[in-house]
């Protein structure tokens, strides 16, 4: 059985949560209070952060990697696509997330009010930039639910959280948000702490 070391505030491993449970398979959750760390976590990823996934042998930790590894290793529903090109565009994706989104929340969290400001006025720009795309579709690569949305959520959940504020022209992105709040997989995941951060 597959074990998710998992924080229980944590975006990154919101997303393992909820492609574990978008697979409906058998798995175990160890919540991590992230300011009170089990010591067994060190031991199995020396950068002592989650998400860690163990299975048998292998020690999986990065978000990205364990939900690849997840998705290849119970191919259905598949999220990431099949066509090698498109598998390609999802990672160039995933990528970006990493690096224009994903990389303010520790300014975020634990910022200077100034380091912060400027943080939350990067993610709120490229949201609003990507917004456009669900004016025409229902998800990150069309009709099908993929990796991307999975890995957009925890975000998209925590903005009033995070104090950002889109205008009217992020519309389209809120409508797709609450799309992927209403998945039963998406709610099944949530830990109490994440239900709590949005009213």
């Amino acid at each position: 059985m597959m074990t998710l070391y998992s924080g229980t505030t944590d975006p990154f491993s919101q997303r393992c949560r909820i492609v574990l449970f978008e697979k409906g398979m058998d798995f175990q959750i160890i919540d991590v209070d992230m300011f009170n760390k089990p010591e067994d976590l060190a031991v199995i990823n020396p950068h002592n952060k989650v998400p860690v996934l163990v299975e048998r042998d292998l020690v999986l930790y990065e978000a990205n990697i364990i939900n690849e590894y997840i998705d290849e290793r119970f191919p259905h529903p598949q999220l990431m696509p099949a066509d090698p090109v498109m598998r390609a565009r999802a990672r160039l994706f995933l990528h970006r997330f990493e690096n224009e989104l994903y990389c303010h929340i520790d300014a975020i969290e634990h910022g200077a009010q100034k380091v912060a400001d400027k943080a939350r006025q990067a993610v709120r720009d490229n949201l609003t930039q990507i917004s456009v795309l669900f004016a025409k579709q229902k998800y990150m690569l069309g009709d099908e639910f993929s990796m991307l949305d999975v890995a957009i959520a925890p975000l998209l959940w925590r903005l009033d959280h995070y104090g950002i504020q889109l205008g009217k022209e992020a519309a389209p992105l809120m409508k797709y948000a609450e799309r992927l709040f209403s998945r039963p997989a998406y709610i099944e995941a949530m830990t109490a702490a994440e239900k709590a951060m949005r009213k």
